[in-house]
């Protein structure tokens, strides 16, 4: 099963040189999910040959503009090439508000169901479900209503041994059942026991995404244990009060928090746009948490 995440913008709150505003596509088994969507995301989707019609669902953290301001650019350009199937998009309070705003005055009546989903910026809630993955928000400590996101599998079938299966010419009609833990009884009467037909199922993988929010640890029992984590790491560690003016992390900061969550991997992101080099976020990170990455523009990570 496919699980990864594709980083279309890793910019903070103004685009710099070949870094975008935050947006993000994570492909879960072959079914899009945008997160956030920062301007210039529609580009970003090209460049990287994603097709926007593709998209299932948009999450988005909070309204501050890097954030969002693709967001109705992009509703507009799936009207204009043609979706018919509906879409949900799962934001803070007002963000219905401003978007059929926009779509008002420009007088854009959309052709597609367009439905918004407003996220508790003060509770954990499950948001969305299906038979892949349960997503849950995750409530920050932002300037306005924040949340991040936790996606994460559901436990999945055991695998069949193939080999097995065609030694026993096993019909089609079986298979559904054998994974689910159903013995097999061939033709002749022999039982073949369904764990002797499968092998075990992969475990399941998850991904948080923690979006602009100073560093307090209220949602670090939240994330624990999750194979990839991406945090906002918008400065370096020797300008923590500003961070903390602005509500923000530290590279430092987003390091420490992977290491007390026992986290597999760390995704940094938000990077302010004074520092056009990115090697000393990295180094800073790793220096307390080996497994970090930054999270640029382009790089497809495995979850």
């Amino acid at each position: 099963m496919r699980f990864d995440v594709t980083i279309l913008g890793s910019s903070s709150a103004t685009p710099i040189f070949n870094r975008n505003p935050s947006a993000q596509i994570l492909n879960v088994n072959e079914r899009l999910f945008l997160i956030d969507c920062g301007e210039g995301t529609q580009q970003q989707l090209m460049r990287n040959n994603i097709r926007a019609q593709r998209i299932h669902s948009i999450f988005i953290s909070h309204i501050h503009g890097d954030h969002y301001l693709g967001l109705v650019g992009l509703l507009s350009s799936l009207h204009l090439t043609g979706r018919t199937k509906p879409l949900n998009v799962y934001g803070p309070p007002h963000l219905q508000e401003i978007v059929e705003m926009q779509l008002k005055y420009s007088d854009t009546v959309i052709r597609y169901p367009l439905f918004f989903n407003v996220n508790d910026p003060e509770h954990a809630q499950v948001i969305f479900e299906n038979p892949d993955i349960i997503v849950e928000s995750i409530p920050l400590d932002h300037r306005i209503a924040c949340t991040g996101f936790k996606f994460m599998q559901k436990t999945r079938m055991r695998k069949l041994r193939k080999d097995k299966i065609q030694e026993l010419n096993v019909p089609l009609g079986m298979i559904p059942l054998i994974k689910r833990g159903f013995d097999y009884t061939d033709e002749s009467g022999q039982v073949h026991s369904f764990l002797d037909l499968t092998s075990e199922a992969d475990l399941p993988r998850s991904y948080a995404y923690i979006s602009d929010t100073i560093c307090n640890w209220r949602y670090l029992d939240q994330i624990k244990g999750v194979n990839t984590l991406y945090h906002e790491s918008t400065f370096m560690d020797d300008m923590l009060a500003r961070a903390t003016e602005t509500y923000h992390s530290t590279a430092k900061q987003a390091a420490e928090v992977a290491h007390r969550a026992g986290v597999q991997q760390l995704l940094l992101g938000h990077f302010s746009a004074r520092y056009r080099e990115l090697e000393p976020l990295l180094a800073e990170a790793t220096s307390v948490f080996p497994e970090s990455k930054l999270a640029i523009e382009g790089k497809v990570f495995d979850i």
